[in-house]
């Protein structure tokens, strides 16, 4: 948390000024923000048993700092309260992504990885937002987080009214359903809290019954070693060959089960300039992307997510893509191209998708 001298004048009253930092989000690009308190035992009792049974695979990160995920004050020594926000990325093109998801010869990429990260953008936003709320209040102490330390990031937000924990353990909102990104200031203000937002899945079931590798083994509960978007973003080695098949042609991520959410479909959302397709990735072609060299990977995703899966898992995946895809001259030839790659597991992944093709 930063320094916290005395601020040079005293917060009047607050819930005012709660009322004003939701204004201040708004100005700031924001489309939900919300305060909540720092309890949140039931989920971390919900984490630890996650962990318990192994379900995050090797993101030994997950379990690396205990209980400092659920536990904000041991995290931020100081935190009184946490201000969640919203950001949206997906934008009215969910026929677009049903209609490449079924293209077998085009590559699909998660929705929220098309245009530029957002983790730059975010963390941006909010530091403008604590320095507009310190403009108001005086120095106060506080620390931004997007996906930069262990932070229960969806419980809080539940906790401050932006959404419900869908049964897939995404965030959904009745007005904008699950397609936006998260961010917090951890703030030593006593705020008044916001009532959580109650959950209305229902007994919908969409989103467990289309996950193509039965990764939502039970409601609110993902076992990431069968989701596609770890396998394909966070999973380091090979591929388990038993997932292949139906990771389809998914190069990174996946969001079958946002696509399939009744919320999203009449959800309201807003374009951000900053998070539309570049480099064509919702058009591209497989064999396209696969001849990338890692200079052409590295200049193509400069200022992107996909970067962050680095060339080899990038090649890996679009190898598995290709394996799935029908059996074409362009996509056995690109596949060829890289037979005799020189990473063993790139190299490997290319033989079993000839193999597929009977072109091994």
């Amino acid at each position: 948390m930063t320094a916290t001298p005395a601020p040079a004048t005293p917060a009047a009253d607050p819930a005012a000024l709660a009322a004003r930092i939701r204004a201040l989000a708004r100005e700031a690009g924001f489309q939900r923000c919300g305060i909540a308190g720092i309890e949140l035992g039931e989920d971390e009792a919900h984490l630890r048993d996650w962990l318990a049974r192994g379900l995050y695979g090797s993101m030994e990160w997950m379990a690396r700092h205990g209980d400092k995920r659920s536990r904000p004050r041991e995290l931020v020594p100081g935190t009184l309260r946490v201000i969640s926000v919203g950001l949206d990325y997906g934008r009215n093109d969910d026929d677009d992504a049903w209609r490449t998801l079924a293209d077998g010869e085009r590559a699909y990429v998660a929705r929220y990885a098309l245009g530029r990260d957002y983790h730059k953008l975010m963390r941006g936003r909010l530091q403008k937002l604590a320095e507009r709320i310190a403009a108001q209040i005086g120095p106060f102490g506080h620390r931004v987080f997007v996906d930069s330390a262990p932070v229960l990031e969806r419980a809080l937000a539940r906790n401050a009214g932006l959404g419900w924990i869908g049964k897939h353990t995404c965030l959904i909102d009745r007005d904008g359903g699950s397609w936006f990104f998260l961010g917090e200031i951890y703030v030593d203000l006593p705020l008044p809290v916001d009532a959580p937002a109650s959950a209305h899945c229902g007994s919908c079931t969409r989103c467990i019954d289309i996950c193509p590798t039965a990764a939502i083994v039970a409601p609110h509960r993902l076992d990431a070693r069968r989701c596609i978007s770890y396998l394909t973003i966070e999973h380091e080695g090979a591929i388990p060959e038993p997932l292949r098949p139906a990771i389809g042609n998914r190069i990174f991520g996946c969001d079958d089960c946002q696509l399939v959410c009744p919320w999203n479909k009449f959800a309201r959302r807003t374009d951000e300039p900053d998070f539309r397709a570049r480099n064509g990735l919702d058009t591209a072609s497989l064999a396209e992307l696969f001849a990338w060299d890692e200079a052409e990977f590295l200049r193509r995703t400069e200022g992107s997510a996909i970067r962050r899966s680095g060339h080899r898992r990038w090649l890996r995946n679009i190898a598995v893509a290709l394996g799935n895809a029908p059996t074409t001259p362009e996509v056995v030839g690109a596949l060829r191209a890289r037979a005799d790659a020189a990473d063993g597991v790139v190299r490997e992944h290319v033989a079993w998708a000839l193999a597929r093709h009977g072109a091994g």
